[in-house]
């Protein structure tokens, strides 16, 4: 029995194609084919510009600089994402304050950022989590009246939807200040690894240009197409943060299936939804009526009296390859006492935090199942019967 993966990139012969073209132009590192990708990208998101980078690590990184992120500052954000995301606060020698989850969506709640902020909060990094948007509306309403600026991590989420209330705009337009986004293979498409920032403001987009380029002042591109000598100078400190042409010229392949690609996984969605609603205790992902997720990961909860890895271990020995639930940063080790959450002193306890049970609750008990957009009707079927006779199978007194 083949192994079902969990997830799969869509990758063919244009991407093929456009990676040689890229590779026999003899232009192979941030050229024509990344300006092209910058410009077909802004345009499908709505937004007045994009620029593209390495990775979203990156791109984060170079969000919260742009936005005046520091030495001392703190910065809003869940400790329920992948570890990226406070990564990049602690890069740019800040705090990360957490705040915990709402448990329909699992994405940050709210209702807690007031209390989080200080005088110290120079920024709100919100995440997109698995694809499903978060209440941009509640989170952009407590920013703008406290004057903090607005990242969202939208690392999983390109091709969702937001309504704040003028209608269904993608994510990424950007409704807070900056966007930033990933092309990791388990993403919704990918570059083999890369990422993109949005925004509407021409001066972040200037800083981001300078920043992913050791803050070189004139493009790689703008010096070769000159017809004069032109000597480049670096006015402040960046980071090798380019994307490759190759990877732009699969991306601008990418970008056109995405459409497709986004359909057959909201179709999916529907048929898990449908599929898995009948198992008693096992909790669905909510899509809110302001979101409409793009469904990069499919993430349920089981039921607490269940353990995550006997079932993560069933699946697996039935050839399913499921994950478990998103990590909770705070617990990593690394973190030390580098975070705090709202009303606490940083150097609380190492791993633990009362105020963080819904993020908790979530990496222990959800579980990732299978979802790519090649994936067979059977072999989706097969999942669901499957867990349906695992927990059936582990449920205490069966």
């Amino acid at each position: 029995m083949s192994t079902i993966p969990v997830a799969l990139p869509l990758l063919g012969e244009e991407e093929a194609q456009a990676a040689r073209r890229a590779i026999l132009s003899g232009w192979v590192t941030q050229g024509p084919e990344v300006a092209a990708f910058e410009s077909e990208f802004a345009v499908f998101v709505g937004a007045a510009h994009a620029k593209a980078v390495s990775s979203c690590t990156a791109a984060l990184h170079m969000a919260l600089l742009a936005v005046g992120v520091g030495p001392g500052d703190e910065v809003v954000t869940v400790s329920h994402s992948f570890v990226a995301t406070s990564n990049a606060v602690r890069y740019c020698g800040a705090l990360p304050v957490f705040v915990d989850i709402e448990p329909g969506t699992w994405n940050m709640d709210p209702s807690q950022l007031d209390r989080a902020i200080t005088a110290r909060t120079k920024a709100i990094l919100c995440v997109h989590q698995l694809g499903m948007p978060c209440d941009l509306s509640a989170i952009l309403a407590v920013a703008r009246s406290k004057g903090l600026p607005v990242v969202e991590d939208a690392a999983c989420a390109i091709g969702s939807e937001v309504n704040l209330g003028s209608g269904w705009e993608p994510i990424g337009k950007p409704h807070g200040d900056i966007a930033c986004f990933s092309f990791h293979p388990r993403k919704v498409i990918t570059t083999g690894d890369g990422g993109m920032l949005t925004t509407n403001s021409p001066e972040f987009d200037r800083q981001f240009a300078l920043l992913r380029q050791h803050g070189m002042s004139v493009s790689d591109l703008a010096r070769h197409g000159s017809g004069k000598v032109v000597f480049e100078s670096y006015p402040e400190l960046g980071y090798n943060y380019r994307m490759t042409d190759i990877q732009a010229a699969v991306g601008r392949e990418q970008l056109k299936r995405l459409p497709g690609i986004i359909a057959r996984r909201r179709e999916l969605a529907a048929r898990y939804q449908h599929g898995l609603s009948a198992i008693p205790g096992l909790r669905l992902p909510l899509e809110p009526q302001f979101a409409t997720s793009n469904w990069q990961s499919y993430c349920v909860g089981l039921p607490e009296d269940i353990s995550q890895r006997d079932v993560l271990q069933a699946l697996l020995d039935e050839s399913i390859s499921a994950r478990r639930g998103v990590m909770c940063v705070h617990r990593e080790h690394p973190m030390g006492s580098a975070w705090r959450c709202p009303g606490d002193e940083p150097g609380g306890d190492p791993l633990c935090c009362a105020q963080l049970v819904e993020s908790e609750k979530a990496q222990d008990h959800g579980i990732i199942l299978p979802l790519y957009p090649q994936m067979a009707d059977a072999d989706q079927e097969r999942v669901i019967v499957t867990l349906a006779r695992i927990l059936k199978e582990k449920r205490p007194g069966c």
